[in-house]
């Protein structure tokens, strides 16, 4: 799965620049053929403005949101896009400068105050952003874009209007929950986020918001906790961006990357900050894996230990013959990866962006296993018996199992991110297949498929294509997992929409927007022929 092309032409910093609005929805560029059954919206979220003034946003997770909106019908399409209406958003408008900290651009006083109201409103405490550039999702009948604040934010997936902020504070113990749930088929949601937990240590709960209610209620107001993980450092939670879900269990990885709470309460009011001053690694700690009951909610009190790594997203999670299997894209070692996704290391030269990322963790992608029954084993003993895997679960004699993963795929400097799968039939089931964006030195340039059992891998990768990640499309009366009976080398199949290619107006050739490049997926809206 190695890149085919460099790029030394830098059509990549096109992912990078600030973009327009649309006024109303237009045509797309279509190449290829689109099947006429493909009936429905496609949603994206992704950072669109990276400047507000003559204030520049810092990182990539700085720029504004910005939602795309692809309609397709009789094989055509139309793109829209417009801007999420957030505080962070509508206040960095009107004053022209950034008014509401992010990731990693600190906001100033207003330099029209005069001195004393600048002191002071140093002193003010954390004014968190609702920046909510991540994902878009489903609650019910509506629809919310986020990020990994407390915020959510509800929107109309019509018109791409914003309709109103939500504080999940005032529904449930959480600080803040991730930008990727679980979704069941019956419209069931889960989540985690970082909590206040007994005896005023920190924990992680996973929260359940139920699917639309017979009485029209909003589901966001019967969410509640189903279940709570313990912290490793009473101060220092682990910076969570997804967890994994099987039939009957949460898996919950708690990485080395610690978010210091006590500097994050203190850093606004003391000397001016952003949240990515707030992150540290905990070199000696090494990664831990949890496990819990799902129905009815119950932590299991089993320490599973492995080397550190960084974790940003779960791929899939399933039970087989008293195992837990959980597939992860993950970084090598204890550092933060997102110290290397400041703008100016990816708007420079090729050169540049490829030095940058020789010394960044590495990724890969693991499979790790973890026993449910090991009260009766020895120690030293590998616990794991399934005949596919060469993933081990070992007791050490303090009782802990240390586990060492299975690679599914490494390819130096080369990621397999942002996975999906086959997600309505196959989400916490035995599975085949996974897909992704190919990032190419932090540089997203090609559609990824792999086979996790025979770790085969198909690639689509054309020059100067910068592609946002795939979406599973199920061809209708599709019986296989991958709906395809022989994939022919070179390409991959399916993605959205498969056998063609979209493209909007500004965006680089064959690609989605510029803006949208390292965007989470949306959901497919169902169309009235959708299957």
């Amino acid at each position: 799965m190695v890149s085919r092309f460099e790029h030394p032409a830098g059509g990549y910093k096109k992912i990078f620049e600030t973009c327009e609005e649309l006024a109303e929805p237009i045509p797309a560029s279509v190449t290829g053929r689109i099947p006429a059954f493909l009936r429905g919206s496609l949603l994206r979220l992704g950072p669109g403005l990276f400047e507000v003034g003559d204030e520049p946003f810092y990182h990539l997770f700085d720029g504004q949101a910005l939602m795309h909106k692809f309609d397709f019908k009789n094989g055509q399409v139309t793109y829209y896009r417009k801007y999420v209406r957030t505080d962070a958003y509508v206040r960095a408008i009107t004053e022209k400068r950034v008014v509401i900290t992010e990731f990693g651009t600190f906001a100033y006083p207003d330099p029209c105050k005069n001195i004393f109201s600048r002191f002071f409103s140093y002193f003010k405490g954390v004014e968190i952003t609702d920046n909510c550039l991540v994902n878009v999702y489903p609650v019910g009948e509506d629809f919310y874009a986020v990020t990994e604040t407390n915020y959510i934010t509800k929107v109309n997936p019509e018109t791409l209007e914003t309709l109103k902020k939500v504080d999940m504070c005032h529904y449930v113990n959480v600080n803040g929950v991730t930008a990727h749930p679980h979704i069941e088929n019956d419209g069931t949601v889960y989540n985690i986020g970082n909590c206040m937990g007994k005896g005023a240590t920190l924990a992680y709960n996973i929260v359940k918001i139920p699917p639309t209610q017979k009485d029209k209620s909003d589901p966001i107001e019967k969410t509640k906790v189903v279940v709570q993980f313990p912290s490793a450092e009473r101060f220092k939670p682990a910076y969570v961006h997804s967890f994994g879900m099987s039939e009957n269990y949460f898996v919950f990885v708690e990485t080395p990357v610690k978010i210091n709470l006590l500097k994050f309460l203190s850093a606004w009011s003391i000397r001016g900050s952003n949240y990515m001053d707030c992150f540290e690694s905990n070199e000696s700690q090494g990664t831990l894996f949890h496990i819990a009951k799902k129905n009815p909610g119950e932590y299991i009190n089993l320490k599973f230990k492995g080397a550190a790594i960084g974790l940003f997203h779960h791929i899939n999670t399933y039970e087989d013959q008293g195992f837990i299997v959980f597939d992860l894209c993950a970084w090598k070692g204890f550092e933060f990866v997102y110290n290397y996704l400041w703008l100016a290391n990816l708007r420079a030269n090729w050169d540049e962006v490829k030095k940058a990322a020789m010394i960044a963790p590495q990724p890969e992608v693991r499979r790790y296993v973890i026993p449910l029954d090991v009260e009766r084993e020895e120690q030293g003993k590998n616990l794991v018996s399934l005949p596919y895997t060469t993933a081990t679960a070992v007791m050490h004699t303090d009782g802990s199992i240390w586990l060492e993963p299975e690679v599914l795929f490494s390819g130096p400097r080369q990621a397999f991110e942002f996975p999906q799968i086959n997600y309505s039939k196959y989400a916490g089931k035995n599975y085949k297949y996974a897909y992704g964006l190919g990032l190419n030195h932090f540089i997203p340039d090609r559609i990824c498929k792999l086979n996790v059992r025979t770790k085969e891998t198909w690639v689509w990768q054309e020059p100067e294509s910068y592609p946002s990640e795939p979406l599973f499309v199920q061809t209708p009366g599709g019986v296989e997992e991958d709906d395809v009976s022989s994939p022919g080398s070179g390409s991959v199949s399916p993605v959205t929409p498969h056998e063609a290619t979209v493209c909007s107006p500004n965006s680089s050739p064959r690609c989605e927007p510029h803006g949208a490049g390292g965007a989470c997926a949306g959901p497919l809206l169902q169309g009235p022929d959708w299957v």
